[in-house]
C-alpha cells in the first residue's frame, strides 16, 4: 500500500486536530463534576447525536475471561461509577460461552439506562445473525443495543458476503426496522481496503477500527479510510490503542512457545515497545476519533486510563512525528492483527 507523504500527513493531521476541536465538539468536561460521577470529556458520536466520553470501555481483557465475574464486574461498574458511558462487547469475546456479554448484562439489568451499549455479530449471514442478536439481548439483559456492528471486516470476501442476498446486512436493517438496535456500525483491524468498500456502500453510523501510533508503517489506516470517515460524518471509535499493550514500555513479551501457539503468534515479539499509556492514547485520541476503547484487567488499570483521559490534552504535530518515529521499530509486532493469516 502507498504510504501517505510526510506533507499529505502534515495537512490530515492539522485537519485532524479541527475535527477534534469542531465535528467531535469540545473535549472539556460536561456537567457538573461529584465524587459519584466525575465529568469524562465527551465528544459527538458522528451523526447519533450521541455525546460519548472520550475513554470507552472494551469488552476483552478481563472481561471475556472465563468464570471472571468477581473481576470483571467491578470493572463495569466501576466505568459506571467513573462517568465512563460507552461499553463495547461482541458475541464472539469469551468464546462460545460469551463471558463478556454475561457479565456487562450482570451490570445492564441494573444500570441500562447509564450505557450506550454496542455489540456485534461475526456472522456472515441473516439468519446466523439474528440467531446471534437474540443471544446478545438475553445475554446483556435488555429489549436493545444502541449500536450493532458487523465484527472483524477485514477482506473483500467479507464486503460481499454481508451485502450478498441473504447476508447480514439483511439482519443489521431487520433489526433497525424492528427497533431491536439503534444503529448500525461495521468494524475492523486487518487491512483498510475492505472497510473503504464497506462505508462506501452503506451509509453506516459509526466505525470501529484499529488506530495506534504504529498505523502508518504497515497498511495504514490513516491513508484514506480514517478520512473518508470523517468525510461521511461517522462516529469513530478507535481500537488496539497499546496494540495489546506491545507498544508500551512497561510490557514484557510472552515466551516463544506461548506466542507461536497463539493466533498473535504471526509476529513474534522480542522487546517491550518505547511509550506510556498515556504516550499512547494521547495520540489515539488527537485523531479524529469520537472515543477509543481499552479492555482493562483490573480496576486499577481502569482508572488509570479514566485519568488519562480527563486530563487529555491534543498534542502537537511535531509531538504526535516524534511518537510514530520512536515506535517504528516496534511497528510490526504493534500491528500483528494486520499480519495473521486469514485463509
Amino acid at each position: 500500500m502507498k504510504k501517505d507523504t510526510p506533507r499529505e500527513r502534515r495537512t490530515f493531521l492539522k485537519a485532524g486536530g479541527a475535527t477534534v476541536a469542531g465535528l467531535f465538539g469540545s473535549t472539556a468536561p460536561t456537567g457538573a463534576q461529584t465524587p459519584q460521577k466525575p465529568a469524562m470529556p465527551t465528544r459527538n458520536l458522528g451523526r447519533t447525536g450521541y455525546k460519548t466520553g472520550i475513554f470507552s470501555l472494551g469488552g476483552q481483557a478481563a472481561l471475556e475471561r472465563p468464570n471472571n465475574e468477581a473481576a470483571a464486574v467491578p470493572i463495569i461498574d466501576r466505568a459506571l461509577d467513573l462517568g465512563v458511558n460507552y461499553i463495547d462487547t461482541s458475541s464472539i469475546y469469551g468464546g462460545k460461552d460469551r463471558w463478556s456479554e454475561r457479565y456487562v448484562g450482570q451490570v445492564m439489568k441494573r444500570r441500562r439506562n447509564e450505557a450506550f451499549l454496542a455489540s456485534k455479530t461475526k456472522e456472515r449471514t441473516r439468519d446466523g445473525s439474528l440467531r446471534m442478536l437474540e443471544e446478545s439481548l438475553k445475554l446483556l439483559n435488555t429489549d436493545h443495543l444502541d449500536l450493532w456492528q458487523l465484527h472483524d471486516i477485514g477482506l473483500p470476501e467479507d464486503v460481499e458476503a454481508v451485502f450478498a442476498k441473504g447476508g447480514a446486512m439483511e439482519a443489521l436493517l431487520q433489526a433497525r426496522e424492528q427497533k431491536l438496535v439503534r444503529y448500525l456500525g461495521v468494524t475492523g483491524h486487518f487491512r483498510p481496503e475492505a472497510l473503504v468498500q464497506a462505508i462506501q456502500r452503506f451509509p453506516f453510523d459509526t466505525i470501529l477500527l484499529s488506530l495506534n501510533a504504529a498505523d502508518r508503517y504497515h497498511y495504514s489506516f490513516l491513508d484514506e479510510l480514517l478520512p473518508l470517515a470523517v468525510e461521511k460524518q461517522m462516529g469513530i471509535i478507535g481500537m488496539k490503542v497499546p496494540g495489546r499493550g506491545r507498544l508500551l514500555s512497561c510490557w514484557t513479551p510472552p515466551p516463544l512457545e506461548r506466542q507461536k501457539r497463539s493466533w498473535e503468534g504471526a509476529v513474534i515479539a522480542t522487546t517491550p515497545g518505547p511509550l506510556t499509556m498515556r504516550e499512547a492514547m494521547s495520540y489515539s485520541l488527537t485523531l479524529p476519533v469520537s472515543t477509543v476503547i481499552v479492555g482493562c484487567d483490573s480496576i486499577a488499570q481502569l482508572e488509570e486510563n479514566v485519568q488519562l483521559a480527563r486530563d487529555f490534552t491534543p498534542l502537537s504535530e511535531k509531538q504526535m512525528s516524534a511518537i510514530a518515529h520512536r515506535v517504528e521499530p516496534v511497528s510490526k509486532q504493534a500491528l500483528f492483527f494486520r499480519f495473521v493469516s486469514r485463509a
